[in-house]
């Protein structure tokens, strides 16, 4: 719980500093998980975003944020692998995320993430009018446009990095 408040702390201190506007919303932590938030509280899978860890498999490991539609699969075996210039990549499992991000999932954000964490974030996000992603924990979520992730520094927005399910 101590760690949670760290994070959270810190998310806020990132976004404050970056001067990111955002709207945080307090929810149950049994709910943190995309799906079963959009049902309880009334959004739309549309305009919610996923942060997914993704890690290297062979030789020195090497980690990426990843974050498309909640309604878009992440294409790890080829976009990302390749913008992480290794031979395999998968997802984190949910220990090493909460390792090397400090967040849970249902919890992941791009914002207070280690320096050596790229962010690559799907392009079809900014069409959104707003996007719903964790806060760095399980009992909040945060709301803005966007565009206002364009000022989060090692962020890149990448055409192909979510392969719509539809």
């Amino acid at each position: 719980m101590e760690r949670t408040k760290e994070i959270e702390a810190r998310v806020v201190s990132t976004l404050e500093y970056l001067k990111i506007a955002y709207e945080k919303f307090e929810i149950d932590p049994n709910f943190a998980d995309t799906a079963a938030f959009c049902e309880k509280y009334g959004f739309s899978m549309d305009e919610s975003g996923n942060t997914i860890l993704v890690a290297s498999k062979r030789g020195n490991k090497k980690y990426s944020a990843c974050i498309v539609r909640a309604t878009d699969r992440l294409d790890v075996n080829h976009t990302v692998k390749r913008l992480m210039e290794v031979s395999r990549a998968s997802f984190a499992s949910a220990d090493e995320t909460t390792e090397v991000t400090g967040m849970m999932i249902g919890g992941v954000t791009p914002f207070a993430l280690p320096k050596n964490v790229p962010i690559y974030v799907d392009l079809r996000i900014l069409e959104l009018d707003s996007v719903i992603l964790g806060s760095g924990s399980r009992s909040s979520k945060l709301k803005m446009t966007p565009s206002e992730l364009r000022k989060t520094p090692n962020i890149h927005f990448i055409e192909g990095i979510g392969i719509s399910a539809s």
